[in-house]
């Protein structure tokens, strides 16, 4: 548990987003709050937590039961790592804690290899970060400065 903090600038564009309206509906679009968008982008990643509980302010704080640090790592960066987020205060807790992993912020130039090989001493363990931050990442070559990764402890 603790404070998260983030490019506020860099990330994905969720807010002024509508919902839109069912195809037989004349109904006009919704506008959702920040709350349930942050709630819906966890959701739509498929991050396992129950009884999640977002509030923003001028910054995000959220809590919530999760089995894994993984888990609660990845929250904190799905909305950490959203446009105007600049602070993730972090009130989850963990059924079953393992190692935190290490937060790194994307600088121009910077690949997941090149950050592999700083990090591990290996560019090709660039996977390993890749997978510790599905599914907020899609593809290796797809990060940008500004982004915040999770740096997991590699296994002996």
């Amino acid at each position: 548990m603790g404070l998260f903090s983030f490019i506020k600038g860099a990330g994905k564009k969720l807010f002024g987003r509508k919902e839109a309206a069912p195809a037989t509906s004349a109904a006009p679009a919704l506008e959702l709050s920040k709350t349930d968008l942050l709630k819906q982008e966890v959701e739509r990643l498929g991050i396992p937590v129950s009884n999640l509980n977002v509030e923003v302010s001028e910054m995000v704080t959220v809590s919530g039961n999760t089995e894994t640090n993984a888990d609660r790592e990845k929250i904190i960066l799905a909305m950490g790592n959203i446009d105007c987020v600049g602070c993730v205060e972090d009130n989850i807790s963990v059924a079953n804690p393992e190692p935190e992993a290490t937060f790194h912020v994307v600088e121009a130039g910077d690949s997941l290899s090149m950050i592999s090989k700083k990090v591990y001493g290996d560019p090709m363990k660039y996977n390993t970060i890749f997978e510790a931050n599905r599914p907020m990442l899609e593809h290796p070559d797809k990060i940008y400065p500004g982004q915040t990764l999770r740096i997991p402890v590699l296994n002996a």
